[in-house]
């Protein structure tokens, strides 16, 4: 049996040093591993539907298991809504989803199945000199440019 719960997870330090935290809704198993709900909009290395194992007094994780799911973050200066508006229909048709709404951010889960190509053409064709995205799990959380390459045994023939 799973039970819902929001947990708080460090995601970082603000501009004067001061501990970030994010709450983020998951189901806790009786094995007390937490099922994320929703991808993270700061805490690197997620996506919805990861199964990470909580040190509830760091507010820090292991990763158990991976989802195959994408977390995609999308930032603007303007209004968030105009992108929404454009990339969430574009976005459920390639089989993802609109998590998280903030008035200068969106944070979307797809399945990796779905293809890098398609989703990079998607957002590229709606970002503006006010916007930018990023995907939040695929590269390395300490130096944000080396590939975790986790999705490669899942886009492997059978």
């Amino acid at each position: 049996m799973q039970t819902a719960q929001v947990i708080e997870l460090f995601a970082g330090q603000n501009p004067h040093g001061q501990p970030v935290v994010e709450r983020l809704p998951v189901d806790v198993t009786e094995q007390d591993e937490c099922r994320l709900l929703q991808s993270p909009l700061l805490v690197k290395g997620l996506a919805r539907g990861d199964l990470i194992k909580l040190d509830r007094g760091a507010g820090e994780f292991t990763l158990r298991q991976r989802s195959g799911n994408l977390c995609i973050r999308v930032f603007s200066r303007g209004d968030i809504r105009i992108l929404d508006e454009a990339i969430t229909p574009e976005m459920e048709k390639l089989g993802g989803q609109l998590d998280l709404e903030t008035p200068r951010a969106l944070v979307y889960s797809i399945h990796v199945s779905c293809g890098f190509e398609p989703i990079e053409k998607l957002l590229n064709a709606h970002m503006t000199p006010d916007s930018a995205w990023f995907y939040g799990n695929v590269y390395d959380p300490t130096d944000g440019v080396t590939p975790l390459n986790w999705w490669v045994d899942i886009l492997k023939p059978q």
